[in-house]
């Protein structure tokens, strides 16, 4: 029976936590000093989502508290948070995600725009980011094999959520209102999506790489064939097939459509450029929110090498 609260939060943790890492990395490696604010609002983005992770964690942890003991969502059942929060790894990674949190959004609140305090915002999102790891299947090998999966299962989320809050700074660009939109504006618009195709690179290796590993240990070689038949299985291949097409739409964002809006740039006939990457980056974006919500919904399952 499918857990709808648990994976509800789940893919909302996941959602926020990535945009707030990869939006906060997106503002450095994207965008200059002078453009962090004033192009895409990054302060109220980056607090609001720090905001809403605590949020989002805290009742997180009521709900896994709750079902734990048996109990109810409301009244909070105390004893089983407080048995909860002293047991690691997940108490643990929870209070290190609260305090990156709130590190991460009052330096986003004392940036405006400088790298420094971005820098500090940035790392202490992807330790909260880091921490999802610990409420996954990432940590249920030990030895060395735990270590490898655990790290693995970081890397993975840290790429997603350079490639989250990239489509969420692109499309913060390309939907700032048409009044707004003037040269300086396009300029940057085209500098920010030719900067991340290197950036992309990177981030697909890592996540091609990490997604085997973590395929390699969580459905394990004897099962592979028989992925179909499971409903793990299929939520897996499903996936797979959305990340895939996340693939094809980067593919044309970096060859095609890109150098067109820096074709159209230049001929000052910037409309249907604008239009089409619009488009692209929302399919890709609709693609990651289901990738997301596939991995809430499989981290509720039994993998198949669990043989259970």
């Amino acid at each position: 029976m499918l857990d709808w609260p648990t994976v509800a939060i789940r893919l909302a943790l996941y959602l926020v936590l990535a945009a707030l890492f990869g939006l906060s990395a997106f503002s450095l490696y994207g965008l200059r000093l002078g453009e962090r604010d004033d192009a895409i609002a990054l302060r109220p983005w980056l607090t609001t989502s720090a905001a809403f992770g605590l949020l989002l964690s805290a009742a997180g942890l009521i709900l896994m508290a709750s079902a734990m003991a048996g109990s109810p969502f409301w009244p909070i059942d105390q004893a089983a948070v407080a048995a909860l929060l002293g047991g690691p790894p997940v108490g643990t990674a929870w209070k290190v995600r609260m305090v990156a949190l709130v590190i991460a959004g009052g330096a986003a609140l004392l940036a405006r725009g400088r790298a420094a305090w971005l820098a500090i915002a940035m790392i202490a999102a992807a330790a909260a980011l880091a921490t999802l790891a610990w409420n996954g299947h990432g940590a249920m090998d030990e030895g060395s094999t735990g270590w490898l999966h655990l790290g693995a299962d970081i890397l993975h989320l840290l790429g997603g959520g350079i490639w989250v809050g990239a489509l969420f700074g692109l499309l913060l660009l390309l939907t700032r209102r048409a009044e707004e939109i003037d040269a300086a504006h396009l300029r940057l618009t085209h500098r920010a999506l030719h900067g991340f195709g290197a950036v992309g690179t990177v981030v697909v290796v890592t996540l091609v790489v990490t997604g085997l590993i973590n395929s390699w240990l969580l459905v394990g070689p004897a099962n592979f064939m028989a992925l179909g038949t499971t409903l793990y299985g299929l939520l897996l291949l499903a996936k797979l097939v959305l990340f895939a097409g996340m693939l094809g739409l980067a593919s044309l964002n970096r060859f095609r459509l890109t150098p067109a809006f820096e074709r159209s740039i230049a001929m000052n006939d910037h409309g249907g450029a604008l239009t089409a990457l619009r488009a692209s980056l929302a399919i890709e974006t609709a693609c990651v929110i289901g990738i997301l919500a596939l991995v809430a919904w499989l981290g509720t399952l039994a993998p198949p090498a669990s043989g259970m």
